[in-house]
């Protein structure tokens, strides 16, 4: 134990032989000196009795003031006017005590006021952490704003220094949820105590509160001076498909898609990134439910007011291809101004399927201005335009009655398409393939891909029709009938098709007869199929002709009678020739076949309404 003050002084008062001498003998002392001795052993014995009582408020577990009186290499030496001094370890200052200085007072815990040794355990560290405990908890109870350092990301939120170590949780960070908590690591943080226990030590911090007070005062400051009309200044909050969130401050405004540039806007993204600073019109506010639309491309002029003026019809203008569709492709004329040039508008060529056959997005294309809606916003553009119009002069390349080759290019069931040139199709339909062969699907002439030559036999320029025909490039056999067969002559004949009103025989390529029902035998026949057969050959007689029509009647009924008759024996008794009997007999059967002309005809006209 350290000796005590009155000890000191009286030993340094002492006599100086008196120190040297043997212990089992010690120097008389005068009668005088004694008295004084005792004098100062009890004045020493006083003064550690005041200083005793001086030292009875100072408790263990308090801070008490103290002062510097030795720096060593590793602990600092500390009076705190008790009995003895205390240590403590240099690491417990600032900066490895690196600024302390001999003689500067400090302020520090008394742990102990005697350790075993007889020292007084003093400890700075925890005087800090007391009084930044007092401090916090001060603020704490004022609702005060405290400052603190982002030191670690931890399970659910974050550490930060604020003299202490305190807990800020995730949801307490910002309005919207944070998704990288490490970028925050190292800054500076203000934010409110909301729960604090000291007896734990635990520290809970919020972030959050702050900005919703500050919030709340921007929103009712940003509520009161917004208006209809009026441009205003936000930040980009967040980005949706539909358009985006500005924070206009305190609250937010929807910029929709449609409203943030007069050109096309695939996505949002494309025009702004969360943080960007943004200048917007207001379009509509709702003050009651807190709405508010919000406009970019209001704040600049519609380029649709003179549109009229600056892509005239009939001029020609150039675009960049910005979209296709089935129907056609989307033209960009200028930001703001597109253009639609349809499918049937990009080539004289009428088997165009699809835009994308023709242009590409990205494509710099010219057109001709077929039409301008500045109401509707609308602009019709024209690509084939650009070139002449093949149609304007076909009829001088392909006269009527001119022979034409083409490539078969389409089938369908009233006919075929030939393609002449670019542009140029021409039509052979069903009835003009053959003059002999009764065709019911053009598949069974041509083929697609086919070449084949044909005649011009009509030119519409006005519709863009162009009539061929395949069997005009061979003679009609019908414009020989009249001079080959005549009425009353007998023709040997093969039956090609039987019906119920008779049978259809044919006399040669391309001629055909009708033998009616009636002219099929001498008595009733009501089924043709019991007289006669497909692919049977036999001998008729003509007994109509009608090339205006194409009509031949034949009859097997005739042919059968003229043999009977030939073949009758001559009798006596017979009228002479030339007898009346003859001529009845003649107008007689001139009146039979008359009528069975009529029949034939009427049979005929019933097969064509059937057909």
């Amino acid at each position: 134990m350290t000796d005590k003050p009155g000890q000191v002084e009286a030993i340094e008062q002492g006599a100086p032989e008196a120190v040297g001498q043997d212990a089992q003998e010690p120097a008389p002392v005068p009668e005088a000196d004694e008295a004084a001795v005792v004098e100062d052993v009890s004045s020493s014995e006083e003064l550690e009795r005041l200083y005793e009582e001086s030292l009875k408020h100072i408790q263990e577990g308090e801070i008490v003031r103290g002062r510097v009186v030795h720096i060593g290499r590793d602990t600092v030496l500390v009076d705190v006017g008790y009995k003895s001094e205390g240590t403590i370890d240099l690491d417990e200052f600032p900066g490895h005590g690196s600024q302390l200085q001999v003689g500067e007072e400090v302020d520090v815990l008394l742990e102990e006021k005697e350790d075993s040794e007889g020292q007084v355990v003093l400890s700075k560290e925890k005087a800090n952490r007391i009084k930044v405990w007092d401090e916090i908890s001060q603020r704490y109870d004022r609702d005060e704003v405290v400052e603190g350092v982002v030191i670690a990301r931890i399970k659910g939120g974050l550490t930060i220094d604020i003299g202490l170590k305190a807990f800020l949780p995730g949801s307490q960070i910002d309005l919207r949820p944070v998704r990288n908590l490490d970028k925050l690591i190292g800054e500076k943080l203000q934010m409110r105590i909301i729960k604090l226990n000291k007896r734990r030590g635990n520290i809970v911090l919020s972030r959050r509160v702050l900005l919703e007070e500050e919030r709340q005062q921007a929103k009712e400051k940003t509520l009161a001076s917004l208006a209809e009309g009026q441009t205003v200044e936000g930040v980009v909050k967040n980005i949706t498909e539909y358009g985006a969130f500005i924070d206009l401050g305190g609250i937010d405004g929807l910029l929709h898609i449609t409203d943030m540039s007069w050109g096309r806007v695939s996505h949002p993204s494309e025009l702004f990134a969360i943080g960007d600073n943004v200048t917007v019109m207001v379009l509509k506010f709702d003050q009651e439910h807190e709405r508010v639309s919000l406009g970019l491309k209001q704040t600049t002029p519609d380029p649709w007011t003179n549109v009229a003026e600056k892509y005239p019809e009939e001029s020609r203008v150039s675009g960049k291809v910005v979209s296709i569709t089935d129907y056609g492709a989307f033209i960009e004329l200028e930001e703001g101004i597109e253009g639609l040039v349809h499918v049937s508008q990009m080539s004289w060529a009428r088997r165009t399927r699809h835009p994308s056959k023709i242009v590409n997005i990205g494509d710099t294309i010219e057109a001709v201005v077929l039409s301008v809606d500045k109401e509707r916003k609308r602009i019709s553009l024209g690509m084939k335009q650009i070139e002449p119009n093949p149609w304007t002069t076909v009829d001088e390349r392909y006269p009527v009655g001119s022979e034409i080759e083409g490539k078969v290019r389409n089938l369908t069931d009233f006919g075929a398409f030939i393609a002449l040139e670019e542009g140029i199709d021409g039509l052979i339909h069903i009835s003009d393939m053959s003059w002999t062969q009764r065709v019911k699907h053009p598949s069974e002439i041509l083929k697609k891909g086919q070449r084949v030559c044909a005649v011009v036999l009509n030119v519409d320029k006005d519709n863009e029709r162009l009539s061929l025909g395949l069997k005009q490039m061979e003679p009609d056999p019908w414009t020989l009938v009249e001079t080959k067969y005549q009425v009353g002559q007998e023709v040997r004949v093969n039956i090609v098709k039987i019906t119920n009103f008779g049978a259809f025989a044919e006399l040669e390529d391309g001629v055909e007869g009708l033998i009616h029902l009636s002219e099929l035998g001498q008595g009733k026949v009501t089924d043709p199929e019991e007289v006669v057969s497909v692919g049977q050959e036999l001998d008729t007689k003509i007994i109509k002709i009608e090339v205006a029509t194409r009509k031949i009647g034949l009859s097997i009924r005739a042919m059968t009678e003229e043999v009977e008759r030939q073949e009758e024996p001559d009798d006596e008794n017979l009228p002479a020739e030339g007898s009346a009997t003859d001529d009845a007999m003649s107008e007689s059967m001139s009146g039979l076949q008359s009528a069975l002309a009529d029949a034939i005809r009427e049979q005929e006209h019933k097969q064509e309404q059937e057909e």
